[in-house]
């Protein structure tokens, strides 16, 4: 589908399934600085927003700093560990929150996750606000729905010099 240079664009930044997609994958990170660069595409970026998990020990405040000299504004929330000792913490709602107030004054929402959860923040931005959706994730890792209900998605498998470290 064509991109246009007018076109607003907002991205949003699931870190823990980049994260772990590109672990699992290919045993490397996933280089954000590329992937907002080339998700873009040369469009008027208007908002990048990652979202992350705080640990107690926090480690990942350094890699918090770098997004934040890419361009990202970050979002963090503490990671929860019930009683029984399960971990928890995704940011589902709110990005798909995010994504879908975001919607009302862009063209172009780029969601880079590759979770099946937010097919009906997909579905709802696309019937009522008319803004395109375009998913960038592996394409291994991603639910062939969200791949199938994207007006547009960028597989970074294809391209794994440049989008991993």
């Amino acid at each position: 589908m064509a991109k246009f240079k007018e076109q607003r664009v907002g991205v949003l930044v699931d870190i823990q399934n980049m994260y772990y997609s590109a672990k699992a994958l290919y045993s490397k990170k996933a280089n954000f600085k590329r992937i907002l660069e080339e998700s873009v595409a040369g469009r008027k970026l208007i908002r990048a927003v990652a979202y992350g998990v705080r640990t107690a020990e926090g480690q990942e405040e350094k890699f918090f700093e770098a997004l934040e000299k890419q361009g990202f504004e970050v979002k963090t929330k503490d990671l929860q560990i019930y009683a029984g000792g399960m971990k928890k913490a995704d940011w589902d709602v709110g990005i798909a929150v995010d994504a879908i107030k975001m919607s009302k004054g862009l063209d172009v929402i780029i969601l880079v996750s590759g979770d099946g959860d937010y097919i009906p923040a997909v579905e709802y931005i696309q019937n009522t606000t008319g803004c395109r959706v375009e998913v960038v994730a592996f394409k291994e890792s991603t639910n062939s729905k969200l791949i199938e209900k994207a007006d547009d998605f960028m597989n970074l498998s294809d391209n794994k010099k440049k989008f991993l470290i």
